[in-house]
């Protein structure tokens, strides 16, 4: 299986700055491989330019331009290429389903922040001095870069990256290593519902509040996004003000991510089986539809946007997108099985008798079967037939 590490780097000043020229010669790369495609499809001939036709033309560039494109390894400059190459294969793709296309844009130097090394040893070395006792990774044209390597390398390193986030560089590898030993079987089941009130509810009744990570913060950010809002462009006291406004989204972003993983890790170390309810996360955080007044045109009914949009705030809050594929990582890993089942009707199902209707949930946390009386949190009901709903799906899989 194929493992990711992502670890600090800590570079001096000089390699600082020729890691950001080198994702500035990158990006130039990019651009111009872009205009390159999109002058030759506007021409009469309508002529496609492939990824192989560019690549042949890097020996060229790189000899024209020595002192910049000349200094980065071949390989990865081919790597920047071939990610050219998949944002137009995905573009053909959505419009082909019918998906709104999004065509492959221009990337300004702040919006280019990874290059990808294919192979360990072409243009890059991970653990490049394995005598020091200080780990240090080299990649061509900016030397050796002392790595913060906070946890052992398990397999062969096969690709290498560097990644900016904000003034930090971080160095992204992914190992190629056995299947990890399988954890110790419990004997224990369960089904988990997710929700904005708590961020997990399971069958056996036990609760996760929802952290609110983004709400926490959400007073900071406004104010730095108000300051940025009143700096004069292109000046540093604005440059500076970015920096504040994406340090506190990065953070929001780290603490969700921490959260994901803690929590998943508790569940598939505690249960053989998860059921889980297959969420369509888009669908559900889409704004509504406008609603025009047919005796008035131009002007629009009320259709609950407000509120919506509050709604949807708290579900991007929640992160149950990045819980959900840390979940599936985890129990992959650790051979656990997940099963996805339909959402619909989990909370208005009585497990006592299996009466559905919509008077069973009378509000938020509470649940009345109107049938047989049974009583419970809305939220335990739905993952106790989220359950159900799983093991049955389970059973009619065949071995």
């Amino acid at each position: 299986m194929i493992r990711a590490y992502k670890f600090l780097m800590r570079p001096t000043v000089g390699q600082t700055q020729a890691l950001a020229e080198m994702l500035r010669d990158h990006c130039s790369l990019y651009n111009g491989a872009l205009q390159e495609r999109r002058d030759a499809y506007r021409h009469p001939s309508k002529t496609s330019v492939k990824y192989g036709m560019q690549s042949a033309q890097l020996k060229d560039i790189r000899a024209f331009d020595p002192e910049r494109q000349g200094r980065w390894s071949f390989s990865s400059q081919q790597a920047t290429l071939r990610r050219l190459d998949k944002a137009f294969a995905a573009f053909f793709r959505r419009v082909k389903s019918g998906e709104t296309p999004g065509y492959p844009r221009f990337r300004g130097v702040n919006w280019f922040d990874t290059v990808e090394f294919p192979k360990d040893g072409d243009g890059c070395r991970w653990d490049s001095t394995p005598h020091d006792p200080v780990t240090r990774v080299r990649f061509q044209g900016v030397g050796h870069v002392k790595v913060n390597q906070h946890r052992a390398v398990v397999g062969k390193v096969r690709t290498v990256s560097v990644k900016r986030e904000g003034r930090k560089w971080f160095v992204v590898l992914t190992a190629e290593q056995d299947q990890p030993e399988q954890l110790p079987a419990t004997g224990s089941v369960v089904g988990i519902d997710l929700g904005i009130a708590n961020f997990l509810a399971d069958s056996n009744g036990e609760f996760v509040p929802n952290p609110r990570h983004a709400r926490t913060v959400a007073a900071k950010i406004e104010a730095a996004q108000q300051a940025l809002a009143r700096c004069k462009r292109r000046s540093n006291r604005r440059r500076k003000a970015v920096a504040k406004v994406a340090d506190l989204h990065r953070k929001v972003r780290r603490q969700r991510l921490d959260h994901a993983h803690k929590t998943a890790l508790g569940l598939v170390r505690a249960h053989d089986f998860i059921a889980h309810e297959d969420l369509k996360i888009r669908n559900m955080s889409k704004a509504p539809k406008p609603k025009p007044d047919p005796d008035q045109p131009g002007v629009f009914l009320p259709n609950g946007s407000a509120s919506k949009a509050g709604l949807n705030r708290s579900i991007a809050d929640a992160g149950w997108g990045v819980f959900l594929a840390v979940l599936h990582a985890k129990a992959e890993s650790a051979g656990r099985e997940l099963i996805a089942v339909d959402p619909r009707n989990t909370s208005r199902t009585c497990p006592e008798c299996g009466h559905v209707a919509k008077e069973n949930r009378p509000a938020q946390e509470k649940f009345h079967c109107q049938r047989c009386g049974h009583h419970a949190h809305a939220d335990t009901v739905g993952a106790l037939n989220v359950l159900r709903a799983g093991l049955v799906r389970r059973e009619a899989v065949p071995a």
